[in-house]
């Protein structure tokens, strides 16, 4: 499975209701940490069927990133049952992108 692109119409059903937990990856096109992030969460997305990847560009999405209080990207959200329960901000490698599911 690849990542999913979330936006304010379909958060609801892809994050809130999700019947997984999800890491939602706050990123932009322009940002250089994210794109060297993205292609790290394809590979989760790939390899993990009991987690969902989302990814929201705060370009486009702002009013999520608002939500979220995103101040600076990537920033990385995992939501279990509707509720935040892990956060960090900044490039990671994978093992410290698991280590928050």
């Amino acid at each position: 499975m690849s990542a999913v692109n979330i936006t304010k119409h379909n958060f609801e059903d892809e994050v809130t209701r999700a019947d997984r937990p999800v890491l939602l990856d706050f990123w932009a096109p322009w940002c250089g940490p994210c794109r060297m992030v993205g292609p790290i969460l394809e590979e989760i997305a790939a390899e993990r069927a009991d987690i969902k990847v989302g990814k929201v560009n705060v370009d486009e999405q702002p009013e999520l990133a608002r939500q979220f209080g995103v101040s600076s990207i990537p920033t990385l959200v995992v939501v279990r049952e509707g509720k935040i329960v892990n956060q960090a901000m900044g490039a990671r490698p994978k093992s410290q992108i698991l280590a928050l599911l």
